[in-house]
């Protein structure tokens, strides 16, 4: 038994398939195939049930896999341990950003990230909360930059900013004409929202409390994929929707006219970085926050814990 065929087994797991897990590992299928085949033999188990497709684990396998992913993160524990020793910071890092904080915050630090930490090779890949999380314990990924608090077991969160939560109203609305809102000032039939699966979404809902007064027969016919989309919505029609803070550093002064700041206390979303509570490339982790730390806007930083906005929906 290798650590590369533990390698190997865990890649298929991940792909479930032997073709694409063989390209993940820079090698031809039939090296994969064959090292994965010894090691059954040495075991005297089938790990993999091939007559499905998408290949997936025998009941033997689900256990050995499992097994193999706590001896490589063992083996990348006792790497960052002699890195650390030498004073280096390096090897492979996988992140997940959700949409509504991927193109806004990436482009803050990840150039200097980049240039600061050569040695790092970055893997960034944007993916809805629930897809993210699912990840992270899979060992997918390595991290997430999401909003919190999740309230998931075995997540460990670090908060890293408050970023406030804004409307931005058509000068056709009535809402328009005020100088702070309250939630109340929505009005829902006038509300654009993304699509369901955003857990920006789900901040909005709960914020104007929507889910309550859908109920009494408001529909919402109004949903995009990104806050962009929704603010051209806003701009060409009629309508309000919200926006986080981030997202109007780079509106030109027109644009910004159209923003309304929400009365005491402000509604805020928690952004934090997120790790399994086995992970082990502490060094990189820290790296990381701490480049984004050192880009994030003096003004958001500053931002209070007011009145952190729930991701989860409320019944």
């Amino acid at each position: 038994m290798t650590l590369v065929q533990l390698e190997y087994i865990i890649a298929v797991d991940q792909y479930r398939h032997f073709a694409a897990a063989a390209e993940s590992c820079f090698v031809t299928q039939p090296t994969l195939s064959m090292q994965v085949q010894k090691l059954e033999e040495e075991l005297g188990l089938k790990l993999f049930d091939r007559s499905k497709q998408p290949v997936v684990p025998t009941e033997y396998g689900f256990e050995i896999i499992e097994q193999a992913r706590k001896i490589i993160m063992e083996r990348e524990a006792l790497l960052e341990i002699i890195e650390a020793k030498k004073g280096v910071i390096r090897g492979e890092f996988r992140i997940g950003i959700i949409p509504t904080l991927a193109p806004y915050l990436l482009p803050l630090f990840i150039q200097s990230f980049t240039q600061k930490y050569p040695l790092i090779k970055l893997q960034i890949t944007e993916l809805t909360t629930s897809s993210l999380i699912a990840k992270l314990k899979d060992g997918k990924i390595d991290a997430g930059i999401l909003v919190t608090p999740l309230q998931e077991n075995g997540i460990k969160e670090t908060p890293l900013f408050y970023e406030e939560m804004l409307a931005y109203v058509s000068k056709t609305n009535a809402a328009f004409q005020k100088t702070y809102m309250l939630p109340v000032d929505i009005d829902p039939e006038k509300l654009w929202l993304l699509e369901e699966g955003h857990c920006f979404r789900s901040q909005i809902m709960n914020l104007c409390e929507l889910r309550k007064k859908s109920e009494h027969g408001i529909q919402f016919e109004y949903e995009a994929g990104s806050l962009e989309t929704l603010r051209r919505m806003v701009d060409l029609y009629d309508g309000v929707t919200i926006l986080p803070e981030l997202a109007t550093i780079d509106l030109t002064e027109e644009q910004k006219v159209h923003l309304r700041h929400f009365k005491q206390p402000v509604p805020v979303r928690e952004v934090s970085l997120v790790v399994h509570r086995t992970f082990v490339k502490k060094r990189l982790v820290e790296a990381m926050k701490q480049e984004i730390m050192d880009h994030i806007p003096e003004k958001i930083l500053k931002n209070k814990k007011t009145m952190v906005v729930p991701v989860l929906e409320k019944d």
